[in-house]
């Protein structure tokens, strides 16, 4: 049977309003990040008259629980925790933005943005191990909601790493094919076990209700 996962990236944090590489770090949500958590919420409500949503899933990070919480809360569903998804760990890059980098070594930000797997931060998580770790946990998910709409709220980086490997695209190729989701947006993908289907990219959720048509894509920005 058919699962449909509801894929949101979590409210604004600090870093992000500086454009900082997030990663494992456990940042906290800003006061916009909290306000959209509470729009987020409001969306969900609004989906789940149309086709229930029958669970809420996040990553172990703060942001991503923080951000989940109020939808939850307004499902009345008790929110769960999967572990691997979390974000990536961007290594040399954590705590940083891409200026300071530059400004520290051009040419390991140059092979970065080129090719974020062959060019992966030291010490840092490449893309092939992002991949396997962020698709298991979604799919174990998806296996655990058979013919349910879940909503599952972790991260930029891991989620788009995920939706590559799903659809067949190159990961290392991640950072050009899906520049960005925005924070509290939604993708939508159906999981029939080892196959999915993308339904929606990046739609906002700000106005309370399902936007239109598919949100535009951003500039790249730091991940998280």
């Amino acid at each position: 049977m058919t699962a449909r996962l509801l894929l949101v990236r979590h409210g604004q944090t600090v870093w992000h309003t500086e454009n900082r590489y997030a990663g494992i770090s456990d940042i906290a949500l800003t006061d916009t990040g909290r306000q959209q958590a509470e729009q987020l919420a409001e969306w969900a409500v609004a989906r789940s008259r149309q086709q229930p949503i029958g669970a809420v899933v996040s990553s172990p990070l703060e942001r991503a629980r923080r951000t989940a919480e109020p939808a939850a809360r307004a499902l009345g569903v008790v929110p769960g925790v999967h572990e691997g998804l979390c974000e990536a760990d961007f290594g040399w890059g954590e705590g940083r933005t891409i200026g300071e980098m530059t400004a520290d070594d051009p040419e390991l930000v140059r092979a970065f943005l080129q090719d974020a797997e062959t060019g992966a931060f030291p010490g840092s998580e490449p893309p092939t191990a992002v991949a396997p770790r962020v698709c298991g946990a979604l799919r174990e998910v998806a296996a655990a909601h058979e013919g349910r709409t879940v909503l599952v709220v972790a991260h930029n980086t891991a989620f788009r790493i995920a939706l590559c490997a799903m659809l067949g695209i190159p990961v290392g190729r991640y950072r050009l094919v899906l520049p960005r989701l925005d924070n509290a947006a939604v993708t939508e993908i159906e999981v029939v076990g080892d196959r999915t289907a993308l339904r929606s990219l990046n739609v906002p959720t700000g106005t309370g209700r399902a936007a239109a048509g598919q949100a535009p894509l951003a500039a790249p920005t730091a991940a998280g």
